[in-house]
């Protein structure tokens, strides 16, 4: 019941197209998923609460209240905010968009997309959630943690996270 409780919120978010899985052509001729950045040393503190304050100013350009987290490469808190009357439901959801981000070094729009397409096997894993909004934050090339945002549509929410790591 919960994989269809799941499914069916996924599918009213769902994206208007899907992006194509990155494949990798092996010497057999059999496509296979192209391998993940490696995981490197975790984000400080300071790096992760600039990706916050980010964050939270282009969900404000928005106008929207949301919870944003950063992890490092084990899923584990770095550091977290809540923007005032933020719904208190979106403290759990980014948190878990973004452990989920680190733990399987994706974004989790990536296995949105996929679930939407008929993987649904990621709803049978509790340790992952795959809905838009948490993305692997890569230093010269290694995962170095993991941004996660909720508080509003998936969509938004991702877009909020891809803002907060292109500014500089």
């Amino acid at each position: 019941m919960k994989a269809l409780i799941l499914a069916l919120a996924l599918a009213a978010v769902a994206p208007a197209g899907l992006a194509p899985v990155a494949m990798a052509q092996t010497t057999s001729g059999i496509s296979k998923q192209a391998s993940p950045p490696s995981y490197g040393a975790p984000i400080s503190l300071a790096a992760a609460e600039a990706l916050i304050d980010r964050a939270i100013t282009a969900a404000r350009t928005g106008g929207h209240r949301m919870a944003v987290a950063v992890v490092e490469p084990s899923g584990e808190l770095v550091a977290f905010a809540r923007m005032d009357d933020t719904q208190y439901g979106s403290i759990y959801v980014a948190q878990r968009k973004a452990s989920t981000a680190a733990r399987y070094r994706l974004a989790t729009s990536t296995m949105e997309e996929r679930v939407l397409a008929g993987r649904t096997v990621s709803l049978a894993n509790d340790d992952s959630l795959p809905i838009a909004g948490g993305i692997p934050i890569i230093v010269d090339g290694h995962i170095v943690g993991a941004i996660g945002v909720s508080g509003a549509s998936a969509a938004e929410d991702a877009a909020v996270a891809t803002a907060a790591l292109a500014a500089d």
